[in-house]
């Protein structure tokens, strides 16, 4: 597989569901019987997307945006209702049986392991299902387990471990045939931090050494900000941004916030007056400028104040992705 080859190439994807809706009273009730009245929704409308081999995605949205959808659709669990899907050179749906050879998947919510057997025992059972040679299995698995350390979990039932160990091990799980593509649903709900910092370190390393294609659906935008350079934003069924994550935060430019310490007492009089800049006074020595404008007026401003006024310290906020995906919902704020 060549470094720039498209792993995910999708067209005019497209997935409809009906909404059924009971009428009113008994006569409602026995025309239900009969014929139903429903609406259309399109939980995914119309997406064309494409993802080249080794990229990390943070695929992201609101409840409802159709995240699981896709997915869904991408792991050839649903068929779409129009539009094509091409993922590792297969139609995920028609050619089940070889694509999920190609493919791991980990959603928060379900699991692919055994509640009652010893996770070793999952593991074989995969093992013989992905038909995975044992020398393949001992020099792949042995990395995966040490590095997300198991170890000591493999003799255990599914049942007796803490939800953190549990999703240690389904992450083992998927990439027992060391795919070239992993699908991630919200794999670290519910985990505690040190959990989720090894998780994460994990996927880096699995990225960088086998090139492994990683898609993540996530509301822990810190997982998306450790992880993925791009981001592809989904709102009510459309893609609303598809870009650099650090793109989407310069588009947020007016959420820049400078914070000047002074050395000694500092009034409003003192500080540049422009219209670009919103003062906002913390306490007698430091001031916060709310800064409508791009890195040369941040700039700008901070040589003006500084040539004024003796400076204990600076320090730039940049907001956060959290408040930006925020604003970008709540306000609909033009992407570029």
């Amino acid at each position: 597989m060549s470094v720039n080859k498209n792993v995910i190439e999708v067209q005019g994807l497209r997935k409809e569901f009906k909404s059924y809706s009971s009428r009113s009273g008994l006569s409602g009730a026995f025309r239900d019987l009969f014929t139903r009245n429903y609406k259309v929704l399109a939980a995914v409308d119309d997406i064309s997307l494409t993802i080249k081999q080794g990229e990390m995605v943070g695929y992201i949205g609101e409840n409802g945006a159709g995240k699981s959808t896709t997915i869904k659709m991408l792991t050839g669990i649903l068929t779409p209702t129009s539009g094509s899907i091409v993922v590792n050179g297969m139609d995920p749906h028609k050619q089940r049986e070889q694509f999920v050879r190609t493919i791991g998947v980990v959603f928060g919510q379900r699991s692919q392991l055994w509640w009652d057997i010893a996770v070793q025992e999952s593991f074989r059972l995969l093992k013989k299902v992905y038909r995975v040679s044992d020398e393949d299995y001992k020099n792949h698995m042995g990395h995966v387990i040490e590095t997300l350390e198991i170890g000591p979990l493999l003799d255990k039932p599914v049942r007796k471990l803490s939800l953190g160990q549990r999703m240690r091990c389904e992450l083992a799980a998927a990439l027992i045939h060391n795919p070239p593509l992993l699908f991630l649903d919200e794999p670290t709900i519910g985990l505690d931090v040190l959990v989720k910092l090894k998780i994460r370190k994990f996927l880096k390393e699995i990225n960088e050494q086998y090139k492994t294609t990683i898609m993540l659906t996530t509301h822990d935008l810190t997982d998306i900000e450790a992880l993925c350079e791009r981001v592809v934003l989904l709102d009510e069924g459309k893609i609303v941004y598809d870009g650099k994550l650090n793109q989407l935060q310069a588009n947020a430019v007016e959420g820049k916030q400078v914070e000047f310490q002074f050395l000694t007492e500092v009034y409003v009089t003192d500080l540049p007056d422009t219209r670009k800049v919103l003062w906002e006074q913390k306490d007698a020595t430091t001031w916060v400028a709310n800064v409508n404008g791009d890195d040369r007026v941040v700039s700008d401003l901070i040589s003006l104040v500084v040539q004024k006024n003796p400076i204990k310290n600076v320090r730039i906020n940049e907001i956060s992705t959290e408040e930006i995906i925020r604003k970008i919902y709540e306000e609909g704020m033009a992407l570029s």
